[in-house]
C-alpha cells in the first residue's frame, strides 16, 4: 500500500464511477425516475471544471507547504505505528478534519459563499458529486493543514484523500437505499441525502464524509425518515457556474458596504448564513 499513488487510484476510481453514472442514468431512464436534468449536469460540468483547473494550479504548491509544515510535526507517527495502522489512522483523521471544515463550510458565511454551489442542485445523483466549488482547493488549506503538524505523512495522506474523496460520491445517489449495520459507521447514501435536503430538520445535519461517527459524536446527526427535498430553502434557480460561484460574495459585499459599524460588518463576514442571503443575486 506505500507504493499506492493518486494516479493509480484515480486510474481504477475514475472508470468505476463513470461506470455507476451511466448506470444511474439508464435506470433513471428505464424508469422514468428523472434523476438527472440536462441544465443541472451542465451546471456540475461547469462547477468541476473550474474547480479541477484552480487544483490543478494549486496543488503542487499546497503539497510542498504540507512537506515544510511536516518538519515540524509534534508526532512521528509512521515510525511509531506499523504501516497499516498509518493508514487507518490517516483515513480518521482526514474525515474528522472533513467534519470540522464541512461544518464550518455552513456555518460561516464566507465559507458558505464557497459551498453554497455544491448544495443548488435540485437532483440527486452521482454526478452531483462533482458540483464542487472553485475556491474550494483553497479555502481547505488552513484546515489541513494540521494533518502534517500532527505528524500525519503527507505522501500518505494525499493518496488517503483522494480514496476518502471518490468515496464521497457514493453518497450522492437516490438509488441505494438504507445499507443496514453499515448506517451506524459511514456515511452512507441515505446518510448523505439527509445532507442535501432543505426539509427543516434536515438543515445541517451529516457533515461527515467518509465516517458518520463524528456528527454521531457532537450533535449533527440526522436519520433519512421522510423524503428529502433536495436542493436550498429558497433555490437560486441558475445553473451558470459564475453566477453560481460569485452570488454569495456579492450579496455579502453589498451587506458589509452597508454595514453601520465594525462589529455588523464582521458579522456579515464571519457570521452564519442564512435563507436571506441564499436567494441574492446580484450578477
Amino acid at each position: 500500500m506505500a507504493e499506492l499513488t493518486t494516479e493509480t487510484v484515480y486510474a481504477i476510481g475514475v472508470p468505476i464511477i463513470l461506470l455507476m453514472i451511466a448506470a444511474e442514468s439508464i435506470y433513471s431512464s428505464l424508469n422514468n425516475k428523472r434523476y438527472y436534468q440536462a441544465a443541472d449536469t451542465w451546471g456540475t460540468i461547469g462547477m468541476l471544471i473550474g474547480n479541477v483547473l484552480m487544483g490543478a494550479a494549486t496543488k503542487a504548491a499546497v503539497f510542498a507547504f504540507s512537506l515544510y509544515l511536516f518538519q515540524f510535526r509534534l508526532l512521528d507517527i509512521t515510525s511509531a505505528l506499523p504501516l497499516w495502522a498509518v493508514w487507518v489512522l490517516t483515513f480518521f483523521a482526514i474525515d474528522f478534519v472533513f467534519y470540522w471544515y464541512h461544518r464550518a463550510s455552513h456555518r460561516v458565511r464566507f465559507m458558505w459563499a464557497v459551498h453554497m454551489n455544491h448544495h443548488c442542485s435540485e437532483e440527486m445523483n452521482f454526478s452531483v458529486a462533482f458540483r464542487q466549488a472553485w475556491f474550494g482547493p483553497i479555502s481547505k488549506i488552513p484546515f489541513f493543514a494540521v494533518l502534517p503538524l500532527l505528524g500525519f505523512d503527507p505522501t500518505i495522506t494525499v493518496v488517503a484523500g483522494v480514496i476518502s474523496t471518490l468515496w464521497g460520491v457514493v453518497g450522492h445517489t437516490q438509488w441505494v437505499g438504507k445499507l443496514g449495520a453499515l448506517e451506524w459507521l459511514f456515511n452512507t447514501p441515505s446518510h448523505h441525502r439527509v445532507h442535501h435536503g432543505s426539509n427543516p430538520q434536515y438543515l445541517d445535519k451529516n457533515y461527515g464524509n467518509l465516517f458518520i461517527i463524528w456528527d454521531r459524536m457532537f450533535g449533527t446527526f440526522a436519520q433519512e425518515r421522510e423524503a428529502v427535498v433536495f436542493g436550498l430553502v429558497n433555490n437560486v434557480n441558475t445553473q451558470n457556474p459564475f453566477r453560481l460561484t460569485f452570488m454569495v460574495w456579492i450579496s455579502m459585499y453589498q451587506d458589509i458596504k452597508r454595514s453601520t459599524n465594525a462589529r455588523e460588518a464582521l458579522g456579515y463576514f464571519f457570521g452564519p448564513p442564512n435563507a436571506k442571503w441564499e436567494v441574492k443575486d446580484s450578477i
